[in-house]
């Protein structure tokens, strides 16, 4: 009895195990395969900001026999705003690159010096001058940057440039007045023409690109700018003519790029279609 019980156990299990490999699929079911589209392409920037400018120094030549250079006692330049915009291209995730054309605003000059008199005029005995001119400036750049991954909407970035900056001095006045408590009051003021030319400047930068939608990023950053010294002022009554030792721009901006075509969805390939596969009976 037990030897007939167990021969019907061992019939059906068999049974049971080939009707189940007649159900399965020949071959396995491949997951879906999925493709990252690439953020490429050409895109715009603009960008406004604030320049906190720092101008490192002034030289002009003394009148007289020796005509020797000296410096300003004194010589500040005001911070301005700024404006610019450009185009580019984002070669890949990481990389991208372009071409921006900024303007720093009227950034007015503070000067001064102090020395002996001159046997004319009002400065006889001790003296000291006040110099008054400002600047403007366009600046042509060549950038990189390396974006340094995505972290939910907020992409952090560093970069550099390379090129020239126009750099356009206005008129400076000069007027210098007695300082010995003598009472002679103040010389007539003269007035140096400004200098204009393009300077050697590079630039690098830092900050973070935000996404706003698929194709719009909105952009807040650093730029520290540097511009080489050049000419300044020319020469009249005696004085000048001058020049500036270059000065650097830190500039703190906020902008947007418009990213053409980049709105392209990631492709999907349909998962295989699993046939139907009558059971067969044994």
């Amino acid at each position: 009895m037990k030897r007939s019980l167990s021969g019907v156990f061992a019939a059906l299990l068999i049974t049971s195990n080939a009707y189940a490999a007649d159900l399965m699929p020949a071959e396995p079911i491949a997951a879906p395969e999925v493709t990252v589209t690439e953020a490429t392409g050409w895109y715009l920037r603009g960008d406004v900001g604030y320049g906190f400018n720092d101008l490192r120094g002034a030289k002009f030549f003394q009148g007289g026999s020796s005509a020797s250079e000296a410096s300003f006692d004194r010589a500040d330049l005001d911070d301005a705003w700024t404006i610019g915009g450009g185009v580019g291209y984002q070669i890949n995730n990481y990389l991208r690159t372009d071409v921006t054309l900024d303007y720093l605003g009227k950034s007015d000059f503070h000067g001064s010096t102090n020395g002996g008199g001159s046997q004319f005029g009002a400065c006889q005995v001790t003296c000291s001058s006040t110099d008054l001119s400002s600047l403007t400036a366009w600046s042509l750049m060549a950038n990189a940057y390396v974006d340094l991954g995505t972290y939910g909407y907020v992409t952090p970035y560093v970069g550099a440039g390379i090129g020239g900056t126009y750099v356009k001095w206005k008129d400076l006045s000069n007027t210098s007045c007695d300082t010995s408590g003598s009472g002679n009051g103040c010389d007539d003021t003269v007035i140096h023409g400004g200098k204009g030319g393009w300077r050697f400047s590079y630039g690098l930068m830092a900050g973070a690109s935000i996404d706003v939608t698929c194709n719009v990023k909105a952009d807040v950053g650093y730029r520290f700018l540097h511009v080489n010294g050049g000419d300044m002022f020319g020469y009249n009554e005696n004085g000048g003519p001058g020049r500036d030792k270059g000065f650097n721009v830190h500039e703190a901006r906020v902008g947007a790029r418009y990213l053409f075509g980049g709105c392209q969805t990631a492709s999907y390939e349909p998962a295989p279609e699993i046939p139907l596969q009558q059971p067969v009976y044994k």
